[in-house]
């Protein structure tokens, strides 16, 4: 049966559903189509399920730290228990946005949307002809190529465990990673993770990172770089995971080993070329407006995004902007020049802006400031012993270029900094004349970063 809309929207995260909502209170006719559940990764798996188990594991990180100062008894994670809860927050999801989408006039479907033509997507035995169509499917696991890769648990499983084995082998050294290790590692399993390369977490400033390895061997993490998979096999009822470079490979005993190598954009089965859609090999190739360059009805959010940073805040401020141009025309474009960004691991760390290697790569001069916060009051108080800082300010402007962060709270924290690149705050004006902060507060400590730096 053929069916005519004004758009139709292939995915039901937040940045496809907020499409199909607000598409939809202008008088469009729109459908929406997914092939999983409703609610997309952010909901499901990803954010939601995540700051659940990562509440958990920073708990027990908090009590530990304060023990033998006024905190005794030990503390430990019930692991069924927990999931429980963090099922009160997921399982609700796709009844209520499948409502929500009813309640709106939206028409929801079910099952594998393919192109059909330019204009046109096949879902089931239906044909969807609409004037525009979203593209807002989100990602999964990157495939890895290795012999067994079929016996490791894709990380979006890995928040729906019934039970969680002894001994856990995390592949891939990325902030997946290394939050469900900090989580594992708090509720009792011998973890490891094993990073193809040198660095793990490459996209944060080196330096911070240094900081979190320590924190994560404290944790019972034991991180082992130079690394990549090689092969993963049974061994009764547990697993040998093989890696490392050529003639140096190790074996790990596990029982999981689960994937945590990075994500691709979600596009198999789509049949882009049906739509006469160009890719490249991080997914769909987008102008300035988030529209295909090659189909001018296709719109792309979020994870199947070229351009876009694979990150929930970004998906919905695609979403705004691609609600814009559709209702307005090619009105608003993409900016990821501001992007915060935060692992949740305990203690957890933050970045914004440049790191000390890109400002280099861009010649642009730069002045650094690092510290430790860890004997600061907000910190020790609370028996942190990782905090610490480092911002880059241009030398001749005197604004914020970069900040990168770790400790806890800082996934609050830099966010300030992010609206200081935005709007091109120099150091002065976050200074203790500038601002009184509320004290005490983290973001009080903004103060100790930025004091070597400000004009006397």
């Amino acid at each position: 049966m053929e069916r005519e809309y004004d758009v139709v929207v292939i995915g039901t995260g937040v940045a496809g559903s907020d499409i199909a909502w607000h598409c939809r209170k202008a008088g469009m006719q729109v459908a929406i189509v997914d092939s999983r559940e409703y609610g997309g990764t952010c909901g499901l798996r990803g954010c939601v399920p995540k700051k659940v188990l990562a509440g958990a594991a920073e708990a027990v990180s908090r009590v530990r730290g304060l023990q033998g100062n006024g905190i005794r008894g030990a503390v430990s994670i019930d692991w069924p228990q927990l999931v429980a809860f963090e099922r009160t927050f997921t399982d609700p999801i796709p009844r209520r946005r499948e409502e929500s989408f009813r309640a709106a006039g939206i028409h929801a479907y079910h099952g594998f949307a393919r192109f059909a033509g330019p204009d046109r997507v096949v879902v089931g035995g239906d044909t969807l002809i609409a004037r525009y169509i979203v593209v807002a499917a989100g990602a999964h696991a990157r495939p890895l190529g290795v012999p067994g890769e079929d016996l490791m648990t894709p990380s979006d499983d890995f928040f729906y465990l019934e039970a969680l084995p002894e001994r856990i082998v995390f592949v891939g050294g990325g902030y997946i990673s290394f939050e469900f290790a900090h989580v594992a590692a708090a509720a009792g399993s011998a973890v490891t993770i094993l990073q193809r390369g040198d660095r793990p977490l490459s996209g944060f400033d080196p330096d911070i990172v240094d900081r979190l390895l320590l924190a994560s061997v404290e944790a019972g993490i034991d991180v082992q770089t130079n690394m990549p998979l090689v092969s993963v096999e049974r061994d009764g009822s547990g697993l040998r995971v093989r890696a490392g470079r050529k003639g140096e490979e190790k074996t790990f005993g596990a029982d999981m080993a689960v994937h945590g190598a990075g994500r691709v954009s979600a596009l198999e089965g789509l049949d882009l070329a049906a739509g006469g859609i160009e890719t490249d090999r991080r997914g769909i190739a987008v102008n300035e407006y988030l529209q295909s360059v090659s189909n001018p009805a296709v719109y792309v959010v979020g994870d199947a995004n070229a351009k876009s940073p694979q990150l929930t805040p970004v998906a919905v401020g695609d979403a705004h902007i691609v609600v814009d141009n559709i209702l307005h025309g090619n009105t608003r474009v993409a900016d990821y020049s501001v992007v915060p960004s935060a692992v949740f691991t305990s203690p957890p760390i933050a970045s914004v802006g440049l790191t000390e290697e890109k400002a280099k790569e861009r010649g642009i001069p730069y002045v650094a400031n690092a510290g430790d916060l860890s004997g600061r009051f907000t910190n020790r108080s609370i028996g942190q012993k990782h905090a610490g800082y480092k911002l880059l300010v241009d030398e001749d402007s005197r604004r914020i270029l970069g900040a990168h962060l770790i400790g806890p709270h800082v996934e609050e924290v830099i966010n300030v900094f992010a609206l200081a690149l935005k709007h091109g705050l120099t150091v002065d004006d976050l200074a203790l004349d500038a601002i009184p902060w509320a004290y005490p507060s983290h973001t009080y400590d903004i103060i100790h970063m930025v004091h070597p730096l400000v004009r006397k």
